[in-house]
């Protein structure tokens, strides 16, 4: 039988060593590190989630250590991923689409900028004083936007549809979207489709007018772009997928209420300077596969994919 005074030693020595364990366990130090995650995105309003997640923190909350890349060429961006030299990266649904099409092992992890037809941040556009006054006025005649096969061509093309032109006489061209007023003014192109913050700057300097806003023709609301990741990589890293999700949802609950504060960060981040009046992306909190699917449709009716699928076979089921 121990004596009161070996008791009294134990007790002491474990009240001691459970102290430093305590210590131990709250110097930062020795906490779990944050998961690095190799992060792309294009400089573009819709895309710019990361950005804010960044400085408001969202990221560390939720143990992620992004590192940021900012890519402007989509297929670049693409490869990446499906090389490994990405995790993650932003990219558009009708891209996507064809991706997913060509049989690569790509899936939706996060939303990312929304179309919404009461925040309209393209439109299409003619020439101030173009004859053009429906879509009908377009048949026969040259339309930009800043791709072949993209959501512009699918944008012009739905809205044409819609009103009771016939897209399949038209020429579409590519064009940078800063170069579009010029050659609407020249004479070079008919109609364009243009996005923010080349939309504001345009109709600003009075030379050109919105003929219609043309992913109405699509839907008036749906999701244009999405984070995403290698099948592969996702199931591998389920943990990692439902984190980024969350800090996504996060900012885009932030982003949506704060545009002010979001605006400053957009510039320092993109160079984009964002106008007073300037229509800003709304982001979605949510994946929603309802939200996804009107792009894809669109994108196989208008030939940017030959056949349409359904959204939830794209999206990773750790999204949220």
């Amino acid at each position: 039988m121990l004596s009161p005074f070996s008791t009294l030693r134990i007790t002491l020595l474990t009240a001691t060593l459970l102290g430093v364990a305590a210590v131990a366990m709250s110097v930062p130090g020795n906490a779990q590190a944050p998961a690095t995650l190799k992060i792309a995105t294009t400089p573009t309003d819709i895309g710019s989630e990361v950005f804010y997640a960044q400085d408001k923190g969202f990221f560390k909350s939720n143990g992620l250590d992004a590192q940021i890349q900012v890519i402007s060429n989509g297929a670049a961006i693409t490869s990446a991923v499906m090389s490994g030299s990405l995790d993650i990266a932003q990219s558009n649904i009708a891209s996507l689409a064809a991706a997913h099409e060509a049989g690569l092992d790509i899936v939706i992890v996060a939303p990312a900028g929304s179309y919404s037809s009461k925040e309209p941040t393209t439109a299409l556009i003619v020439a101030k004083n173009s004859p053009i006054k429906t879509a009908k006025d377009l048949n026969g005649k040259i339309i930009a936007g800043n791709g072949l096969k993209n959501i512009t061509q699918v944008g012009a093309f739905a809205w044409m549809d819609k009103n009771g032109g016939d897209p399949s006489t038209t020429k579409f061209v590519e064009m940078p979207f800063p170069d579009m007023p010029g050659a609407l003014a020249t004479g070079r192109i008919d109609a364009a489709v243009i996005a923010e913050p080349e939309l504001s700057t345009a109709l600003a300097k009075g030379d050109v007018r919105v003929l219609g806003n043309c992913y109405d023709g699509i839907a008036k609301d749906f999701m244009i772009g999405a984070w995403f990741t290698t099948g592969t990589w996702a199931k591998a890293h389920p943990d990692l997928v439902k984190r980024f999700s969350k800090a996504m949802s996060q900012t885009a609950d932030w982003a949506n209420k704060n545009q002010a504060a979001s605006a400053e960060m957009l510039t320092k981040y993109t160079k984009i300077e964002v106008a007073p009046g300037m229509k800003r992306t709304v982001y979605a909190d949510k994946l929603e596969p309802a939200l996804v699917q009107p792009l894809i449709d669109a994108s196989a009716k208008y030939g940017i994919t030959k056949a349409t699928f359904p959204a939830a076979s794209i999206i990773d089921p750790n999204a949220r």
